[in-house]
């Protein structure tokens, strides 16, 4: 028997019928969202289409959590369970649906609008390798100056050099290694530097990494750059790529 199945009760087909409309704009909100990433990744929407599917898609969510609770509304005022406990279920789908963009939207009002994080914001590490396929996206190449110095020490005090107690050789083996260990596609290594990228899950973003190796009188300072290619601010995805990276690192050196 159907969860909706609607029988001669109080208030005929009017509950059953708008349960169905709470699921059907629930089932379309989750296409619409999920469907966004992979069509700007596959090449099939420009971003702008993309994010447009994002806000469709949110119209859509607020839409089934409305006639959701409409659903619920009717259903017990007519003592139809079945017809309240699915409006009810997709109130709280909506909520868990929204639920991530909801936190992406509270980072991006803590985080400051930048999107190029380093461990040395005096001396930054350059692109090489990379340079060319950073000239070919929006953002800059060159690390964007004392500006962004300053928010970014305000805003992440945490993201310092990382100092290796161990000769060049193996501390380059190792920031190697963590670098794989995280999925990086490696662009270029030398017997002082490291250039990678990294490309984001659903949408395909791709981020581009700097790691610089120098030798000091106790081993070696590692100083790391991450860069997004495109995008004013990152809401913290670099500096928490940096983080991510530290801690790749310390698990490789432990070993």
């Amino acid at each position: 028997m159907s969860l909706l199945r609607p029988g001669r009760l109080r208030g005929g087909r009017w509950p059953v019928n708008v349960a169905w409309l709470a699921l059907a704009l629930l089932v379309l909100a989750a296409l619409l969202m999920a469907a966004a990433g992979p069509a700007y990744r596959l090449g099939l929407l420009p971003l702008g289409d993309a994010f447009g599917l994002l806000r469709y898609g949110a119209y859509a969510a607020a839409g089934a959590a409305g006639v959701g609770l409409i659903a619920l509304v009717i259903a017990t005022i007519c003592r139809r369970l079945r017809a309240a406990l699915a409006g009810g279920l997709v109130i709280v789908a909506v909520a868990g649906m929204m639920t991530v963009p909801w936190v992406h939207w509270q980072r991006a009002q803590q985080a400051p609008p930048i999107h190029d994080i380093t461990t040395d914001t005096e001396d930054p590490p350059a692109f090489a390798a990379l340079a060319d396929a950073r000239e070919a996206a929006p953002n800059a190449v060159d690390y964007p100056g004392e500006a962004v110095a300053r928010q970014q020490r305000e805003a992440y005090p945490d993201i310092q050099p990382i100092d290796l107690d161990m000769p060049r050789d193996s501390a380059l083996s190792v920031a190697e290694a963590a670098a794989l260990d995280l999925g990086w596609e490696l662009a270029s290594v030398t017997a002082d530097r490291i250039e990678a990228t990294d490309t984001t899950t659903w949408f395909g973003f791709k981020d581009d990494v700097v790691i610089r190796l120098t030798e000091t009188d106790d081993g070696v300072r590692v100083d790391v750059r991450s860069a997004s290619r495109m995008g004013r601010g990152d809401v913290g995805t670099n500096a928490a790529r940096i983080r991510t990276y530290r801690e790749a690192l310390e698990r490789r050196v432990r070993r």
